[in-house]
């Protein structure tokens, strides 16, 4: 097979434009059957290294997964992660591509107008921003919206690990427990915001709303709400806070305010991102498994592309407690 063939040897052998053979293998409107048709059995006889799409149109898949993101940080990182070990074995790629800045709130369904069918099979969503959408290709959502769903979802506990992490805080004896909320769209947000109210009642402490702030996952609106928090006169001895870049936040914004973390500022995050444990100090946290994540998303995908029957589309993974430096008893009363 002759592998150094052109694009302009396969528009000679095919009769046709380069500009047509390059619609015709990417799978470009404007082409028409039969020069489609023409095009490939060029491809195929010259033996051209075609792109990704053209090597698969004759089989109508791409073998590729994509999973879109909003944002490149860690903890869509770590999903991406399992995602490719998952895939590693399986024959699929993996494509990761994120909309986000360009087209704002909704921009999955763009998103997806732009690659089903062409450049990917199926595709995975990470903290989606729509509630449902109708795809070309099937699709499941990690972390997902707060609606009401049809899409297969992949999630973790984060119900039980609020409570884990504000019924730790009580155990050291702290009383006055902030938290700063996530994106307030998500359901893992949602239930965070819940775990931490009813942790706080079954040990008998009042909810306080002043003790409450919306860091939707940002670490900038992370640290707005911790200056407001930390400024109180009677402020919080422990914050709990609904990820760890929002924590790590808090402790900076402690730092900021000559405070010390954990002697006069207890910190619990959650995720158990990388930075959680390199941080100075190491940061208490409720691990998820998010490579964990990732892979249960394509077991589902890929039993979604099989056609096989799926005994659940809604999983939930366990959380767990993970304690290091930035927790401790509340300072002593002067």
């Amino acid at each position: 097979m002759n592998r150094r063939a052109t694009i302009h040897d396969v528009a000679t052998a095919a009769g046709v434009s380069v500009a047509t053979v390059s619609k015709a293998v990417n799978g470009r409107y404007g082409v028409s059957p039969e020069t489609v048709a023409r095009v490939l059995d060029a491809v195929e006889a010259l033996g051209y290294e075609s792109s990704l799409v053209a090597s698969s149109m004759r089989a109508r898949r791409t073998g590729v997964i994509g999973v879109l993101v909003a944002d490149i940080e860690p903890f869509s990182a770590e999903i991406l992660k399992g995602v490719g070990g998952a895939l590693s074995d399986t024959g699929y790629d993996l494509l990761a591509y994120t909309g986000a800045r360009r087209d704002g709130e909704g921009w999955e369904r763009r998103s997806l107008s732009r690659l089903s069918g062409t450049l990917i099979d199926a595709a995975i969503l990470v903290t989606p921003t729509v509630v449902n959408v109708v795809s070309e290709v099937p699709i499941v959502a990690v972390d997902p919206h707060t609606g009401r769903a049809d899409l297969p979802t992949v999630e973790s506990d984060s119900f039980t690990g609020a409570q884990q992490a504000v019924h730790y805080l009580v155990q050291l004896g702290h009383r006055r427990i902030g938290f700063i909320a996530g994106r307030p769209d998500l359901r893992s947000a949602v239930a965070r915001a819940s775990g931490y109210r009813a942790a706080l009642s079954a040990a008998g402490i009042p909810f306080d709303p002043a003790l409450v702030g919306v860091g939707r996952y940002e670490q900038d609106v992370a640290r707005e709400a911790a200056h407001a928090m930390l400024a109180l006169p009677d402020r919080p001895t422990a914050v709990f806070a609904a990820n760890d870049l929002s924590a790590l936040s808090i402790i900076e914004v402690a730092a900021e305010r000559g405070l010390r973390v954990p002697d006069d500022l207890s910190v619990v995050g959650f995720d158990d991102v990388p930075e959680a444990a390199r941080a100075q100090p190491g940061l208490t946290t409720i691990r998820q498994p998010m490579k964990r994540l990732g892979a249960e998303a394509v077991r589902i995908v890929l039993a979604l592309l099989t056609g096989e029957d799926l005994p659940e589309t809604h999983v939930q993974l366990p959380t767990r407690l993970v304690v290091r430096a930035t927790t401790a008893p509340p300072p002593r009363p002067r």
